[in-house]
């Protein structure tokens, strides 16, 4: 298959929420028209992107709503269930647990882990948090598909390595640091300080260019 763009993976997701909006409110039918005003693109765009895994919509008619929904679904991977393996039980890491839209969409949280010997053997909604020290042992019962790392920045890559070595597959780490992960574990950043930075970017654009001070810095380079 070609490979596929983040960005277009991105936007399946956008679509797929899209379709189950429509299909809560009674929708049959959807237009790649539709589908690009709800996501400010070109419906030229949505076609394209469902192009790279098939021929969904008839000319003129558009798409059907409850079929596109069940293939986008089925691309996405979200026809199945992944067993999650959450490494940190702080103020992330619980509130990851309590939110119920992942377990609706497939993502099961089947363990925590933690190595502050305050919380081990807290209970954390339905499970109890135990030692990262186990996680080796307990993936090898429970085989997880991805872990989500919730640590400090100082550990993050010490439990990405242990994950791998875990054999999970997939990474979403919210620790505000690079990791390194082998070529075959895919690895997705959530950086709420850096989205956080870029807004603050944006906003200070306002201000117009800053202006210099004489006598402070200059465009030359050093001696």
């Amino acid at each position: 298959m070609t490979r596929i763009a983040e960005s277009t993976v991105r936007r399946l997701s956008h679509y797929y929420r899209v379709l189950e909006e429509v299909e809560a409110e009674g929708g049959r039918l959807i237009s790649s028209h539709r589908l690009a005003q709800r996501e400010g693109i070109t419906s030229a765009q949505v076609r394209k992107d469902l192009s790279y895994f098939g021929s969904f919509g008839r000319r003129g008619l558009g798409y059907n709503v409850v079929h596109l929904r069940h293939e986008i679904r089925w691309i996405l991977g979200l026809d199945r269930r992944w067993r999650v393996a959450l490494v940190g039980a702080g103020n992330i890491g619980t509130a990851l647990l309590s939110y119920r839209g992942f377990a609706q969409q497939g993502f099961e949280v089947t363990a925590v882990f933690d190595r502050d010997p305050s919380r081990v053997g807290q209970r954390v909604g339905d499970l109890v948090v135990q030692d990262v020290s186990r996680l080796a042992a307990v993936a090898a019962e429970q085989a997880f598909d991805m872990g989500v790392i919730a640590t400090t920045l100082a550990s993050a890559q010490q439990v990405a390595d242990a994950l791998v070595a875990a054999g999970v597959r997939g990474i979403l780490n919210f620790a505000p640091r690079k990791l390194f992960v082998p070529a075959h574990v895919a690895l997705r950043t959530v950086d709420m300080a850096v989205e956080l930075e870029s807004l603050s970017f944006a906003l200070s654009q306002a201000r117009g260019p800053r202006r210099r001070v004489p006598g402070r810095g200059g465009s030359g380079g050093g001696r």
